[in-house]
């Protein structure tokens, strides 16, 4: 990363981090700022952070600090990625030529990796002061201080690194791979970007935004099949289901959401449930139910009594496990990139999808690991409204109290066996 305090690199980081690994790329964002914090207490004010080290004696400790500090996580940045590690964020300003050389002789020279720069710039002095009274205050820097001797105590942190900052130039670094972001994506230049992880993250990051804005999340009504405990299929809504589409509609509709759009699958459950929503609608194949190939329409216990092999398999290893001639959760991943992609370029969005689906939106705004993914928890007949937050996601689940199956089966303490779930003294399962 490359940029003046509170410009975003930190957001950034942790956002492109959790896209990564949730792709498969297994990557891992390394903070100066913690490097920083573990060596030293010495940070008292902005002064420490003044870059023109004849100002005060004590700068030239404090400069020392915090060239050790860089070499230590660029240390740690090579050594995680020779050992398994596939992509490394180093999180700093990196706000000067000779930094960057630094960081080039040391990942690039030395050790052979490749190295892409991605700077943030913005000139806003509205996001900058939004963005250091939403995140800057909480920072270990700053802990039991008030929100404005905060603010003015960053604002001078930031005009010390102004006197000595070198954006990144297509001249002056000319043979140096780069991407430069202006005010959270008004306008962007990518420089001699290079091979396909680094056009991921050029797309990738081409398409967030900061603009407040909820995501709901919720399965389809209870369906015909679920009542029978089969997974896939194209069913109808059952009366419950039917109920939950009107309790949906009602719940949406009070919300009073500004520019709310509607995104459904294919599938006649998911489009019968929004059927009461007169908002703009959106039907993706993408949003599709997992396709369980030759066990579609099955139970579990039928599919254990026909295929047990596969069946204990699924539980083995159950995100890479792919149903024969269909999918596994690892395909649905891939599937649904698109999908991530849109919906990080959009606002307010109601996604009303399949249980499998869902369990992957959520990995991927939570940032669940493929592990946990599987078994992640998505009950017919709640909505799960997410927030984007600095640094995360808020996520808040909202039940609207119609009775329906349970179609959680969570993992079994042995592959193979068939972990049973109650309600409405029914059992039943799904993907």
């Amino acid at each position: 990363m490359v940029g003046l305090p509170a410009r975003g690199k930190t957001y950034i980081s942790k956002k492109l981090s959790r896209y990564l690994n949730w792709i498969g790329i297994n990557t891992k964002v390394f903070n100066l700022g913690e490097y920083r914090r573990h060596a030293t207490s010495a940070y008292k004010n902005h002064e420490f952070f003044r870059l023109n080290i004849f100002f005060r004696p004590d700068n030239q400790e404090a400069m020392a600090i915090r060239t050790q500090c860089a070499l230590e996580a660029l240390h740690d940045v090579c050594q995680w990625l020779e050992n398994g590690g596939e992509v490394a964020v180093f999180d700093a300003t990196n706000s000067t030529l000779d930094r960057r050389k630094l960081i080039h002789d040391f990942v690039v020279t030395k050790m052979g990796f490749k190295l892409f720069f991605v700077e943030s710039i913005c000139d806003d002095p509205d996001i900058i002061e939004q963005n250091i009274r939403e995140v800057k205050v909480s920072s270990p820097d700053y802990t039991n201080m008030n929100k404005d001797t905060v603010l003015t105590d960053f604002l001078q942190r930031i005009q010390h690194y102004q006197e000595k900052y070198d954006p990144l130039d297509e001249i002056k670094e000319k043979d140096v791979s780069f991407m430069k972001i202006y005010n959270t994506g008004e306008k962007v230049v990518v420089h001699k970007h290079e091979g396909h992880v680094q056009a991921r993250i050029v797309y990738y990051l081409m398409n967030i935004h900061i603009t407040p804005r909820t995501i709901y999340l919720t399965r389809h009504g209870e369906s015909e099949q679920n009542l029978d405990g089969r997974i896939g299929g194209d069913s109808n809504l059952s009366s419950r289901g039917k109920q939950y589409a009107s309790a949906l509609s009602k719940f949406i509709h009070e919300q009073k959401i500004e520019g709310l759009r509607v995104w459904t699958s294919w599938l006649k459950r998911t489009i019968q449930t929004v059927s009461g929503l007169h908002v703009p609608q959106e039907r993706w194949k993408a949003l599709n139910e997992i396709d369980a190939g030759v066990c579609e329409e099955m139970t579990y216990e039928e599919i254990k009594e026909k295929y047990p092999e596969e069946f204990s398999s699924r539980d083995t290893n159950k995100f890479a496990y792919r149903y024969p001639r269909g999918e596994s959760y690892e395909d649905l991943v891939a599937r649904l990139e698109p999908v991530i992609m849109e919906l990080e370029r959009q606002g307010n969005v109601l996604v009303v999808s399949h249980q499998a689906v869902l369990r992957c939106l959520l990995a991927y705004f939570l940032d669940k690991s493929a592990d946990e993914l599987p078994y992640l928890k998505v009950p017919l007949h709640s909505v799960i409204k997410l927030t984007p937050v600095a640094y995360g996601c808020r996520v808040e689940e909202i039940s609207l109290n119609i009775d329906c199956v349970d179609t959680h089966r969570p993992k079994p303490k042995e592959p193979g066996q068939i972990s049973m779930v109650e309600n409405d003294k029914s059992e039943h399962f799904a993907n």
